[in-house]
């Protein structure tokens, strides 16, 4: 167990090392600078500009510089979207209000689509069964910026039941849109997954045995045969975090949420290289450690991997 924790962790760290090169190398591919807007800027004040934050100095100097700096844990500034920040406290304010809205959307997810595919499992091959599957898949195909405006025309401006734009910490109903645009596509391939791990179960020996024994069949099914049912999902928590979390930045923009997703986009927009860079190490961080607790549940749930780890 140990030699894995080991082994997950430097592969985190590898590949927290790869996204910071490529976001790196990838800004400055930009055809325009932090410095470089709609007001013209005279020259001796960009170079001016330049000199002040290493942008004159070779690119393999600035590569440098940069990777020193986050190895002490040392985002920077932000030269654009707000000038002069440090972006350490900027995603400091940002952070929980993705992590909030990132939670609430697995929340909703997990028990939605792991019970669907309960129930599409138990009743294989019935018209329950084919309605779930369809539903997935509508909800495998649409994606969020298609989904979001949907639900916000419908419950929002219409049926007004929730707020379409904005966020209030203290008000749940401000998050109940943008949870449900994010955990919709995660909960359908949830269900999914749930519903073939779930008849390949059903199938074995030792249902047939409990069966046998007089067990009443939803006894059989949460008591026997869930626990192995759930390893494909779980399997899946990972990239469905991941998911989640990168839908975000699409989500965050049609409500107006006030997250590192949002930010993001605007970041991009002004090409504010260490704005861009807090996010996607933040999002790759996220991703790494969803995936080790995935991979620590799955070593629960499947004694035989137990033994191999």
């Amino acid at each position: 167990m140990t030699r894995v924790i080991l082994q997950r962790l430097l592969q985190g760290l590898l590949v927290l090392f790869v996204l910071a090169t490529l976001t790196f190398f990838l800004v400055r591919a930009l055809p325009y600078g932090p410095f470089q807007d709609e007001r013209a800027v005279p020259s001796h004040v960009r170079e001016r500009l330049e000199q002040l934050h290493g942008y004159d100095k070779p690119l393999v100097v600035q590569y440098a510089m940069r990777l020193g700096n986050l190895a002490r844990g040392e985002l920077g500034t932000s030269l654009k979207v707000m000038e002069g920040r440090e972006v350490t406290a900027i995603l400091a304010q940002a952070f929980p209000v993705s992590l909030a809205l990132g939670l609430m959307a697995m929340l909703i997810a997990v028990p939605v689509g792991v019970a669907a595919g309960v129930i599409a499992a138990v009743r294989r091959n019935r018209v329950v069964d084919y309605a779930v599957m369809a539903v997935a898949l509508l909800g495998i195909c649409l994606p969020n910026f298609v989904i979001g405006p949907v639900l916000a025309e419908l419950f929002g401006r219409r049926l007004a039941w929730f707020p379409v734009s904005g966020w209030e910490p203290r008000d749940l109903s401000f998050m109940i849109l943008p949870a449900v645009t994010l955990g919709l596509g995660s909960a359908a391939y949830l269900s999914r997954l749930t519903r073939t791990g779930m008849v390949e179960v059903l199938h074995q020996d030792f249902i047939r045995t409990a069966r046998a024994k007089g067990q009443r069949e939803s006894w059989v099914v949460l008591r026997h045969a869930l626990r192995g049912g759930l390893i494909p999902p779980v399997a899946y928590l990972g990239p469905a975090f991941a998911a989640t979390v990168s839908g975000s930045v699409v989500v965050e923009s049609i409500f107006q949420v006030p997250g590192i997703g949002r930010l993001f986009i605007k970041a991009i927009e002004t090409s504010d290289e260490a704005l861009i860079m807090g996010p996607v190490l933040i999002y790759g961080s996220l991703i790494v450690v969803a995936n080790f607790l995935a991979d620590l549940v799955q070593l629960w749930l499947n004694p035989r991997l137990r033994s191999n780890s």
